[in-house]
């Protein structure tokens, strides 16, 4: 496993003020520092492709995973190293990361950049989004065969909280936590940004030649947004569950690509705005709340 240089945690002194009294104590922060992105081709200069704002850890699968997941990689072989940036005279080398490409491995400078669409009509909107994604060939593979129970739902919440080490000592940061058709959690990765912990996960997959992931699970701490999806999409993850609401964009985009789209995600109720023929055991059982109708996504 990768292991990043960086700590994932700070440490603060700060004045804790409770019931009419106060003192001085020391905390922990969950660390916030940049990383950049390098490309680097065989022959070629090197390209900046992204900074991202994350906690230290799991660097090289966070790097892997962006570039995975937004498109401008899409097998692990193209890949011959991924180091942190030692040049001579660069201040906080660790936290760049060049990525080497393999001799003849060619990418396209465009996918470095998001598009979005404008027109005088509608401006940037949902459905220039989906048909970006639309144009990777993104769409989860059906697999009649792949179903999960309701009860393994309810179950997800409580063992991804259980994995959240850095959270405990922190309360400062989210998860996103990959887990077998019956509950069982395989790999958990936590970060400042809800993106790069899904980043980190699917990295980790992609570098170790698991994808697509097309019987496993996808749970996040906090909402799932458009973004969310789009990432699940790409790594071939049929099932998403997320702790808190999604996005209308989020629910269209799970439709369109074929992902069952979970929300409100606790040990008693949640809801299924997509794909709720995976679910088994939803329908009459009265303690799930589901509910996968034709509303406003």
């Amino acid at each position: 496993m990768i292991k990043a240089v960086g700590t994932a945690t700070a440490k603060c002194r700060v004045l804790e003020v409770r019931g009419g009294t106060s003192r001085w104590r020391q905390d922990v922060l969950a660390a916030e520092e940049p990383l950049e992105v390098r490309l680097c081709p065989a022959a070629g200069p090197r390209v900046p492709v992204a900074v991202t704002m994350r906690t230290p850890g799991s660097d090289f699968e966070l790097a892997a995973g962006f570039l995975f997941t937004e498109g401008i990689l899409d097998d692990p072989g193209q890949i011959q190293a991924i180091t942190y940036c030692t040049d001579e005279g660069v201040e906080q080398r660790y936290n760049i990361v060049n990525v080497h490409l393999r001799p003849g491995v060619m990418f396209d400078p465009q996918r470095l950049q998001r598009n979005f669409y404008a027109t005088s009509s509608c401006g940037v909107c949902g459905k220039a989004a989906l048909d970006a994604v639309e144009l990777q060939g993104v769409r989860v593979a059906p697999d009649p065969g792949f179903v999960v129970d309701a009860g393994t739902i309810l179950g997800l919440g409580r063992s991804l909280r259980r994995a959240q080490r850095i959270f405990d000592r922190t309360g400062g940061l989210h998860a996103a936590g990959l887990f077998t058709g019956d509950g069982r959690l395989e790999r958990l990765r936590e970060d400042i940004g809800r993106h790069n912990a899904v980043d980190k996960l699917i990295g980790g997959a992609f570098l170790a030649g698991r994808v697509p992931l097309a019987r496993s699970l996808l749970m996040v701490s906090g909402r799932a947004g458009f973004e969310i999806v789009q990432k699940a999409a790409v790594a071939g993850i049929p099932v998403l569950v997320a702790v808190s609401a999604p996005s209308s964009l989020a629910c269209a985009a799970a439709r369109r690509f074929g992902l069952t789209l979970i929300g409100f995600a606790s040990d008693a109720r949640f809801n299924v705005y997509a794909g709720g023929e995976r679910i088994r055991g939803a329908a009459g059982q009265g303690r799930p709340h589901i509910d996968d109708g034709d509303g406003p996504c």
